[in-house]
């Protein structure tokens, strides 16, 4: 009977053991499939009403319009509890306006990057930077340029993001890398933001693993009237070939869209890799992806309003590029630059 005891308690341990291990060793992309569902098209869309409003004034660099803007997208990070940097003394990183000056081009004011933070649990000095511009090119003939595809598109997607990551960690499954959620200004009158913050980043740039960058995902573009299951894709490759596979191993496992390497040709006329703010981070080294949805009509011109935006559509963008950040912050080690950025 003792015996019988004994060995029905030692399978009892076993059995607790194995459980345990079980929960322990639960695949991380369990918890992710949690967390992206929280992206919302209704969040998106109540936010982006606000970002794209007449009030804003077009959000040009430095005006009230998007110092109005920018109290906006800090609330949100304060109602959401994710707090500014640590070593920081604010959700704002100052771009004077000195550094903005520019050839013959206009006389821009003082302006802001705006940043949120969510500290890593395991590696939390490795940095992985998810990045959007939240300004736009203000008023012309009294007509706001609302911008709500660029990049207010990417402004909110942005703020879903940190969302659904800060859910995850107030639930226990916070990325294990840190993440800086970097809203950068200046990029219309020459991507002015991101290379402030490049020049002078917060923390070591050697530490930032990776530049998620978004910039215009809200819409379908004149290329693709009739599919709205696709992205371009960006940059992925130039310096890194652990990011383009992490990338389309994260769509494949999420949201299935069409990726799109039209823009990603070396040799493609419009030359968009050097043109946002992504760029700043592979000039310096850094892995660097951007995703787009391509030019429309309404591409800086007053009728890029919030109205227009396919909602759905932006959630599956965010939720992408949410699948990818996921397993860049988890992974075992960072991408590996392999390639010379060409």
């Amino acid at each position: 009977m003792k015996k019988i005891l004994i060995l029905s308690f030692a399978l009892t341990l076993s059995f607790m053991s194995c459980t345990s291990q079980q929960k322990l060793a639960e695949p991380t992309k369990n918890s992710r499939d949690t967390y992206i569902n929280s992206i919302s098209s209704e969040n998106l869309k109540k936010n982006l009403f606000v970002i794209a409003s007449d009030e804003m004034e077009g959000r040009n660099t430095g005006e009230p319009g998007q110092k109005k803007a920018g109290e906006y997208i800090i609330n949100q990070y304060k109602k959401m509890g994710v707090p500014y940097p640590k070593g920081a003394d604010s959700y704002y990183q100052k771009v004077p306006s000195e550094f903005m000056k520019k050839g013959f081009g206009p006389k821009l004011n003082d302006s802001e990057n705006i940043w949120a933070f969510i500290e890593g649990s395991e590696k939390p000095n490795e940095i992985l930077i998810i990045s959007a511009h939240y300004d736009h090119v203000g008023m012309k003939n009294g007509d706001v340029y609302n911008g709500a595809d660029d990049d207010g598109s990417g402004t909110v997607a942005l703020i879903e993001i940190a969302k659904a990551f800060m859910e995850a960690k107030k639930a226990g499954h916070g990325p294990k890398r840190s993440i800086l959620f970097l809203h950068v200004t200046g990029e219309e009158h020459g991507l002015h933001g991101s290379r402030y913050y490049s020049e002078n980043p917060l923390f070591p740039i050697e530490n930032t693993i990776t530049d998620i960058n978004i910039d215009m995902i809200g819409r379908r573009d004149n290329l693709n009237p009739n599919d709205n299951n696709y992205i371009y894709v960006i940059g992925s490759d130039r310096l890194s070939s652990d990011l383009h596979r992490m990338n389309e191993e994260a769509n494949k496992e999420t949201v299935n869209l069409r990726l799109d390497y039209k823009y990603n040709d070396r040799n493609d006329p419009e030359q968009i890799y050097y043109r946002s703010d992504h760029y700043n981070f592979a000039k310096k080294g850094i892995p660097a992806i951007f995703f787009f949805n391509g030019i429309h009509d309404d591409y800086h011109k007053s009728t890029d309003t919030p109205d227009k935006i396919e909602y759905d559509l932006l959630a599956k963008r965010a939720k992408l590029a949410f699948a990818l950040a996921w397993k860049l912050a988890n992974s075992e080690n960072r991408p590996v630059v392999d390639k010379d950025g060409k």
